[in-house]
């Protein structure tokens, strides 16, 4: 058997494993070691295996991850998805659909300092789904707005999927967090679009609250909020301006969250300890995906599939914008039946080299994935977002959040295609920061 195709028929048996629930990691790292000793031998596929080990545990740059992740945790226990949601509401809640938008708002501005769809939507969901109920909005417009709303958690920095991206493509990783401010913000905004015409079109779908907050009760509103926004203007604008690098970003924003988190009595010695574990955990997935990963992809570089494919493509006379259409299709299939992480891994090593060889930019085609992605977390039969809600709100039937973010789903198409049209939306931001 052909190097080549030990390399293809490993790419099937990932994907069979995974589809079968083996962890992501063990999955990586049990195909790319047998790879490894099949086409080289057990010795050598046991050094890559300690190496890579090292080199990933070591690696200074990685570091980003537990901070920003830490970051995320003290201020999800904080309490801050409350006053969050209350303080949008104040601002925009009185507007037709205004309590669905704050909802939008909300996520979008607590993505900011999460970086996490779970956490993100779970947290939120806790606090919007009641009022909207209270308010008697319909089920399927007030989950939607959560599961949308969600989705910007691993777009707008400090967004894990995306450091992740770019540690597997060596992308600067500060580049990649600032590429994701304008399309996340943008996303938001078209979300919130989105609910106010399904509302003017059929305004049984949400009533319209009567009262509109005092202008001082909206400033006030923000009293508590404007500490944690602050930690992630400082933080992302540091990155922005070169005043740090992603590590010392991540750095800097860990310590002044917890510093305001305990200066504003908002997180306890409980939350505390659960932040700390959360991050723990966490960050070991991470790393133990990463490990597998590189062994993976090492075992993926000597069986030469990589390089095979890319030559292949690049002589043909096919566009490449077509190319890029059967990609986009192909991670929209993906989406459905696995989770991010694990296609970031297995098809990163093979796509990306072809994507460069296209002439497409790195950092832009990271945003373009984030949003295909972002599709596979609303649909079947995977679809995280509407499961998280469906735990969090039990007595709304699975099918009726489905078939609410179907117009989510769309505006997500549409802005794709925007972003794929005009790639200058993502890169303006990143090409200046060295200006």
């Amino acid at each position: 058997m052909s190097p080549e195709m030990l390399g293809g028929l490993s790419i099937l048996l990932l994907i069979t494993l995974i589809l079968l629930r083996v962890q992501v990691a063990v999955a990586l790292l049990l195909i790319g070691f047998v790879g490894y000793s099949l086409l080289v031998n057990v010795d050598a596929a046991l050094v890559q295996l300690g190496s890579t080990a090292f080199q990933t545990a070591s690696n200074y740059s990685l570091s980003v991850m537990p901070l920003f992740i830490l970051m995320g945790m003290f201020l999800s226990y904080s309490g801050l998805a409350r006053d969050l949601f209350h303080s949008v509401d104040r601002w925009i809640g009185h507007l037709r659909g205004g309590m669905g938008m704050a909802t939008i708002g909300a996520c979008a501005l607590f993505s900011s300092i999460s970086g996490s769809v779970s956490a993100t939507t779970a947290t939120i969901g806790k606090v919007a789904l009641p009022e909207m109920e209270r308010y008697h909005y319909d089920q399927k417009v007030s989950t939607a707005c959560v599961a949308a709303g969600g989705t910007l958690g691993i777009l707008i920095p400090p967004s894990v999927t995306l450091i992740l991206y770019g540690v597997l493509t060596m992308e600067p990783i500060g580049q990649l967090l600032i590429a994701g401010i304008v399309p996340g913000i943008a996303m938001a905004l078209l979300f919130m679009v989105t609910v106010y015409v399904q509302i003017r079109r059929n305004p049984a779908l949400a009533p319209l609250k009567a009262e509109s907050a005092p202008f001082r009760e909206k400033i006030g509103s923000l009293k508590k909020v404007w500490p944690f926004l602050l930690v992630f203007l400082v933080s992302i604008g540091g990155i922005y301006f070169g005043f740090f690098t992603p590590s010392e970003a991540g750095g800097v924003g860990a310590i002044g969250a917890l510093l305001i988190a305990l200066a504003t009595k908002t997180l306890n010695w409980t939350n505390f300890l659960k932040s700390i574990m959360d991050t723990v955990r966490i960050t070991g997935m991470l790393f133990m995906i990463l490990i597998g990963a590189g062994v993976f992809g090492k075992f993926l570089a000597i069986s030469k599939l990589p390089m095979q494919l890319s030559a292949s493509v690049a002589n043909t006379t096919i566009s490449p914008y077509l190319i890029l259409l059967i990609i986009l299709l192909v991670y929209l299939i993906l989406g459905l039946f696995m989770e991010g992480f694990a296609i970031l891994v297995l098809t990163l090593p093979i796509v990306y080299p072809l994507i460069i060889d296209l002439g497409f930019n790195g950092v832009w085609f990271g945003i373009i994935m984030i949003l295909v992605l972002n599709m596979g977390l609303l649909t079947p039969p995977l679809g995280l977002s509407v499961y998280v809600i469906s735990g969090v709100a039990k007595n709304i039937p699975i099918q009726t959040i489905f078939r609410g973010v179907v117009p989510m789903l769309v505006t997500i198409i549409i802005f794709t295609a925007i972003l794929v049209v005009f790639p200058s939306i993502v890169t303006f931001l990143p090409d200046m920061m060295y200006e």
